[in-house]
């Protein structure tokens, strides 16, 4: 009878202490159970799984596209952790109570304010203050709608900047508009109005008729809380809807009267722009 030796089984690469009779179908690399991850076809090693993966920023870009509607969602975010800063400050904001705290003051919209401290940033913040969870709620509700409807065709930069020359033109329609009040002007309505009437102005070039839509009928309802409850700023939804219905001609053109591409970026840097200048020559 002969003696045969017992075959010497090969190391793992990365436990040189543990035998192994399997390998790496990618590299061939010997590697014991605890180093091989099973793969769609085989196993790999940590290397090779660690290879295969996508560079950051393929892997940053593949997650951008997956996204849906993320400026909206940011706009909300920040419209949210508003409302909680100024809340944290003083709950009575929450809209159980008629008191007006400091921080909403410090964000707060009002020509006279602008007048004797020319605080230009009050036309941007004013559009991310709210008065009380119902007043936020709705809003954000509108915001989150109509986002959906509106960020996949204008993508993110465009639907960035409409909402901005929405927000801005609501402010320039409460110094126009609400000139001689003295209570403290802020929400996101100005904006959220103005993209209700960019949406309707599209659907309108398109031929549908919008109070076939839920859009039609919100608008209207919108409209007539407006000038029925006291206490709504009407300037900032009629500046809002006009700069809206201004921009969404250009920007949402339906495809039988296509306009040049650089126009639908022109459009609300216009009114942007527009908005500013004409806020600062109303105050003086």
């Amino acid at each position: 009878m002969s003696d045969f030796a017992p075959p010497v089984l090969p190391r793992c690469y990365r436990h040189s202490n543990m035998p192994t009779g399997r390998s790496c179908t990618r590299c061939a690399r010997p590697a014991c159970g605890d180093c091989l991850q099973p793969v769609t076809i085989g196993s790999h090693c940590p290397d090779c799984i660690k290879a295969s993966r996508p560079a950051p920023t393929v892997r940053a870009k593949d997650w951008n596209a997956t996204q849906q509607a993320l400026v909206t969602r940011v706009l909300i975010a920040i419209n949210v952790a508003v409302f909680l800063w100024v809340l944290i400050g003083d709950s009575s904001a929450a809209g159980f109570g008629n008191q007006v705290s400091s921080r909403e003051v410090d964000l707060g919209l009002n020509k006279l304010i602008l007048l004797y401290n020319h605080e230009w940033y009050r036309l941007v913040t004013s559009g991310f203050l709210h008065f009380g969870i119902l007043h936020i709620a709705m809003n954000m509700y509108l915001l989150y709608q109509l986002g959906n409807i509106l960020e996949g065709p204008l993508g993110r930069l465009r639907f960035g900047l409409l909402y901005f020359a929405c927000l801005l033109g609501g402010s320039l329609g409460v110094l126009l508009i609400d000139a001689n009040s003295t209570g403290l002007h802020g929400g996101a309505s100005g904006a959220v109005f103005g993209l209700m009437g960019a949406t309707a102005i599209s659907m309108h070039r398109r031929n549908i008729n919008i109070f076939q839509t839920g859009i039609g009928a919100t608008l209207m309802i919108n409209l007539l809380l407006t000038f029925t409850i006291p206490g709504i700023s009407i300037g900032g939804h009629v500046g809002g809807i006009l700069a809206g219905a201004l921009c969404g001609s250009v920007m949402l053109a339906p495809p039988s009267k296509p306009q040049p591409w650089w126009l639908s970026y022109l459009a609300p840097v216009v009114v942007i722009v527009g908005s500013l200048i004409a806020s600062v020559i109303l105050v003086g």
